[in-house]
């Protein structure tokens, strides 16, 4: 279970890459589509963090993504370090995950059934 500095640790790291995803990293791999860090995840010695990302484009546009994040890892690390004042960043491991597109799906799917409510409700 992690104690609240790795949880506010965690959610730091989390700002600071997607700050650095918006502004700073060039990769077009990266800036392809709309693409979010969901999560974040440190460990309990705070050595390794696991960084979920996302994209509304779908999983393969977020591996795509990975790919360049991975290339840029090394700069985002030294970012993170002189930004929060670590002795020792954790090493980044960026993982695809296609949360931003499954809920895109479900917001789709209650649109249509509020339609067919809707119609229902008119006749």
């Amino acid at each position: 279970m992690p104690n609240f500095r790795n949880g506010r640790m965690s959610e730091d790291i989390k700002r600071e890459i997607s700050g650095l995803i918006r502004e700073e990293i060039k990769d077009p791999r990266v800036n392809s589509g709309l693409v979010s860090v969901v999560r974040t995840e440190l460990s309990g010695d705070a050595s390794h963090c696991k960084v979920y990302i996302s994209s509304i484009e779908g999983v393969e546009a977020a591996k795509t993504a990975v790919k360049g994040l991975e290339s840029a890892s090394g700069m985002m690390r030294r970012h993170i370090s002189n930004k929060l004042h670590l002795k020792k960043c954790p090493e980044l491991k960026f993982i695809a995950d296609n949360s931003i597109e499954h809920s895109a799906e479900i917001a789709r799917m209650l649109e249509k059934l509020e339609e067919s409510g809707s119609d229902k409700l008119e006749n």
